[in-house]
């Protein structure tokens, strides 16, 4: 019988053409074993297989006994604006493409984006071969609540630009999913429990799926202190979100409360401290709090 093969096949309400089509292939996170039977049929039949790291992939290949036919080419981050542009002219002509990075789903913190982007501008057929995620895997293993997950991506390398952008997550309800680089784990926790309190649970994945899998859950500042000696392997940081404390649900009473003070001839920092101190909340939440909605209109 003969190999079905994925060469300029789309279907359009039930019809099949031969217009191009752009299949983004999720790649193993650490076995090869992870891999669907469709990844396998859609490298052995791309005419295109556009790839992060090509020797990366003729690794993948060569263990799971797979031929590539097609051309080869790499698509990475430096490559990937003027590469994308020729890979669009490829759909064009009606030929297939496989994106491919070393690992997890292209355009997730991974090129991918700017080609879908402009395959999906050229209207041709973009589809993709669903695969092992890191995001997915270390939240279900973290034993962090699911049910509502942001992906945030790589925190800024610079330590005022990961400052702000961490304060800014600080309220975020959602429970928060990261990547970091070993090298710069220890500085990112230590940022994180700066930003949302050393107590705020989380967990540290290294090498998800791998021989040396390990998920590390504790505080934010105990983790911190953890990294301290040196991670290495592929990280993936998930973060509870912020849950407000019973003592925090009524600020608004707070609020007032203080502002009564002032109105009745008390500074606002003696009425802040006095009424932080009485509800057991951090003087300065409350300071920053009073501040914010006496400037607003």
């Amino acid at each position: 019988m003969q190999k079905h093969r994925l060469i300029g096949i789309a279907c359009h309400n039930g019809q099949v053409t031969g217009d191009g089509r752009l299949v983004l292939a999720g790649a193993p996170i650490g076995r090869a074993g992870d891999v669907s039977p469709r990844l396998r049929e859609a490298l052995e039949g791309a005419d295109v297989v556009a790839a992060e790291d090509t020797r990366r992939l003729r690794r993948l290949a060569t263990e799971l006994g797979v031929e590539i036919a097609g051309r080869v080419v790499s698509y990475y981050d430096q490559n990937e604006a003027g590469r994308a542009q020729e890979l669009v002219e490829v759909l064009r002509e009606g030929r297939t493409v496989v994106v491919i990075t070393d690992a997890g789903m292209p355009g997730v913190s991974d090129p991918g984006y700017r080609l879908t982007r402009l395959a999906v501008e050229a209207g041709v057929t973009v589809t993709a071969l669903p695969g092992p995620s890191a995001v997915t895997t270390a939240l279900a293993v973290s034993g962090l609540p699911s049910d509502r997950f942001c992906f945030e991506g790589f925190p800024p390398r610079k330590p005022g630009e990961r400052a702000r952008r961490l304060a800014a997550l600080a309220g975020e309800e959602r429970t928060m999913v990261f990547f970091e680089a070993p090298h710069r784990l220890a500085s990112s926790l230590a940022a994180m429990a700066e930003a949302f309190g050393p107590g705020r649970e989380a967990a540290v994945c290294r090498e998800l799926t791998k021989t040396y899998e390990e998920v590390r859950r504790g505080g934010l500042g105990e983790l911190a202190a953890w990294a301290e000696s040196g991670v290495k392997g592929e990280i993936t940081v998930v973060v509870a979100g912020h849950v407000a404390r019973a003592e925090e649900q009524d600020m608004d009473a707070l609020v007032a409360q203080v502002d009564r003070m002032v109105a009745e001839g008390t500074q606002r920092k003696l009425a802040v401290a006095e009424v932080a101190k009485g509800a057991g909340v951090p003087k300065r939440e409350l300071y920053d709090l009073v501040h914010r909605r006496s400037a607003t209109p």
